[in-house]
This record gives structure tokens, sequence and C-alpha cells, in this order.
């Protein structure tokens, strides 16, 4: 399982969707072992179709890597209904993106949770970061006066 980090950190998730992901062989063996980045990705709209944009797939070891694009736009595969309300959510509201989420496996296929979101402000982000680093603190007192008596 792959997760972007910054997806979380910087935007809002308002609904999510599982969306599988026209790869190619060696791009499957390579994403089971967990060489995908998902940091600086995003997912647009191409010719009416979801393409996942700017994740970077590093080539397996053991395939012919002559013609391997490792960046390559990558369509995504979801039913129509969705696409649909996607397409019609950005429409109305110009302030909504859809980022990639979480990268997993599903028995044989590879699926990507993505995520219709709002993006946050920076001064989101830091009382988010303060609020866990309190908790950290807190949590770390605890342990220690629990060790000493």
């Amino acid at each position: 399982m792959i997760k972007n980090r910054l997806g979380y950190r910087n935007y809002t998730p308002v609904k999510e969707f599982t969306a599988g992901i026209a790869l190619t062989g060696p791009e499957v063996k390579s994403v089971r072992e967990g060489r995908l980045q998902l940091e600086k990705s995003f997912v647009r709209f191409i010719q009416g179709e979801l393409y996942l944009v700017g994740a970077v797939i590093h080539p397996y070891k053991y395939a012919d890597s002559n013609e391997f694009d490792p960046e390559r736009s990558r369509k995504l595969l979801l039913t129509k209904k969705e696409i649909i309300y996607l397409k019609s959510a950005l429409e109305k509201n110009r302030s909504l993106t859809i980022i990639p989420l979480i990268c997993y496996n599903k028995s044989k296929y590879i699926k990507l949770k993505i995520a219709l979101a709002r993006g946050k402000r920076k001064f989101d982000i830091k009382s988010v970061e303060k609020q866990k680093q309190i908790k950290h603190d807190q949590e770390k007192e605890i342990k220690e006066v629990f060790k000493r008596g």
C-alpha cells in the first residue's frame, strides 16, 4: 500500500472514489514492489477521461526498459456515472480538485483511491501540525511518568 502523504496534508477530502489503473506488465510488477511515487501527482481530465499525471513508477529491474517512460500519464478506470459526477463537481466548484490518495492491491488488481478534495490554506496546515506535535509531546510525557513510578 502506497500513500500520498502530501495529499492528506495539503487537501481536505470531500468524497473518495476507487479507480483501476491501466498499466503495462512491468509497471504492475514494479507497483507491487512498492516502487510508485504519488507525492507530486494529480488527476486530470483529458478528452473526457481521467488520467493520473505526474506519478512516477520506477522501472522493474528484470524487464527490458528501453522504451519505458516512468512519468507517462496513466488512464484511470471508473464507471461513467462516477466520471460524470466528478466532471460536474469540478465545473460547479472551482476550488475543488481531484488527487490520488492511496494505491493498493485488491486480489490481482491494482487500485487507486482518489478524492475530490478542497485545498487547505497555510494556516490550516500549520495548526494541524501544531496539534499533532502537542499530542505527541503529551504522550511522551505520560510514558516518562509511568516509567518513573
